[in-house]
């Protein structure tokens, strides 16, 4: 039975099929529709447009909207969503003086993190990750990459890996899982960085291949982790199990990382809150995206992503939440979205197809989410009423939000989850 959206106010993002992300002024173009409809079959969207030409079919469920707005469901294409504990003893260090890089350097951070991970056991993160997923799902989120990197050991990695199989199992979100086996050096390595990476390619990237546990493969490529060499090396290795990089870089320093990881074919490098001139450059020739993560500028006190020099420079450019217990606990869309309008000065209409279109480009799942197009999933955020879209970024304390459709049904309403695996 099919089920019809009638008397939408606008019905944002529609598209035909597009064969690549948005880029330069493409980016500031939003299609919608005004008093429109919206036809689900079998989870997918199957027929859209104005409501004059809305013809009614038999048996099926029809739904009136009343002037509320459609779009579609968030792509997060940047998070670490299955982390163990958390790290809010870090967050009053850095209230009383500590770096980000200062409380690394001492055992915290990412291998705070990985400690803590290695002692929980897999259905005990499973729960505490399954629980972060509900959330994000009422905040809007319809797609979402999730990271390994928290392990740093070939049982705690697989481990983070089952883990987003299994969520993307019983979840009717779109998931898609990245190998980050080199996000740090764990003690059992240090000032090893090298047999780390060895570590890595030897004795657990062919299980992740064998068990086909990941779709993408990242390093952190930054001074003190790991560097461009040691990210070709890794990425190279990568490549032979057929895992594309998504690539950890300009986080902190410039030093060549964008150059190398276009070379190497990246989906997207992401961070990107240093760019120098050849960094724009290399990625203006390339078909690599862009993606900023603005939550981490906000709780780092960090700078923001350059959003316009991107832009400007013709780069597709995305947005994502970057959700880890250290440097973005928080895997709000909404706020990343208002975030890139009111820090790095991207209008709305940029900001919503950063954080859709090119956001599902950015995970590879732009022939599943990330527009109103006839065939992809009804991945669908249904509004509260608004007066335009962008009130969405502007009333930036408020989630907008009265239903999260996934898969044509509702998942969540009002922000509680209702969806149960």
């Amino acid at each position: 039975m099919s089920t019809v959206l009638i008397n939408i106010r606008e019905l944002l993002q529609i598209r035909s099929k597009m064969e690549r992300p948005l880029r330069g002024n493409e980016m500031s173009i939003l299609p919608s529709l005004t008093e429109a409809y919206l036809r689900i079959d079998n989870g997918r969207i199957s027929d859209f447009g104005e409501m004059r030409y809305y013809q009614p079919h038999e048996n099926e469920e029809v739904i009136d909207l009343q002037g509320k707005t459609v779009l579609p469901a968030w792509c997060d294409s940047h998070t670490h969503l299955v982390f163990a504990g958390n790290r809010e003893q870090e967050f009053v260090d850095r209230i009383n003086g500590l770096s980000y890089e200062e409380i690394a350097s001492r055992g915290g951070g990412i291998l705070n993190s990985a400690q803590t991970l290695r002692e929980t056991s897999e259905e005990e993160l499973y729960l505490q990750s399954a629980k972060r997923l509900e959330q994000v799902i009422a905040m809007g989120t319809g797609a979402i990459e999730i990271k390994s990197g928290y392990g740093l050991t070939r049982e705690a990695e697989l481990k983070m890996l089952r883990v987003i199989a299994r969520l993307n199992k019983n979840y009717p979100v779109t998931v898609k899982a990245t190998f980050l086996g080199a996000h740090a050096i764990p003690s059992e390595f240090k000032n090893d960085a090298d047999g780390y990476i060895t570590y890595m390619i030897e004795e657990v990237l062919p299980e992740v291949g064998a068990e086909n546990l990941a779709s993408f493969i990242d390093i952190f490529c930054e001074k003190g982790y790991f560097t461009v060499e040691q990210m070709n090396r890794f990425l190279e290795a990568g490549a032979k199990y057929d895992l594309r990089p998504k690539v950890h870089v300009n986080q902190f320093n410039a030093f060549g990382a964008v150059p190398a990881a276009v070379e190497q074919h990246a989906l997207s490098v992401d961070h990107l809150e240093v760019l120098e001139e050849e960094d724009l450059q290399a990625l203006s020739r390339s078909e690599t995206i862009a993606t900023a993560l603005p939550l981490c500028s906000l709780f780092l006190s960090i700078p923001y992503t350059p959003a316009r020099k991107i832009i400007k420079a013709n780069i597709p450019l995305a947005l994502a939440t970057d959700f880890n217990p250290g440097s973005s606990p928080s895997g709000n869309m909404n706020q990343v979205v208002s975030l890139a309008c009111i820090k790095m000065n991207m209008t709305p209409e940029e900001a919503i197809n950063a954080a859709t279109l090119n956001a599902a480009f950015a995970m590879g799942v732009e022939n599943e989410a990330g527009s109103i197009t006839i065939g992809k999933k009804a991945n669908l955020i249904i509004t509260e009423e608004i007066p335009s879209y962008a009130f969405l970024p502007y009333d930036f304390g408020h989630l907008n939000i009265a239903e999260v459709w996934l898969e044509g049904k509702p998942a969540a309403r009002k922000a509680d989850v209702i969806f149960q695996p």
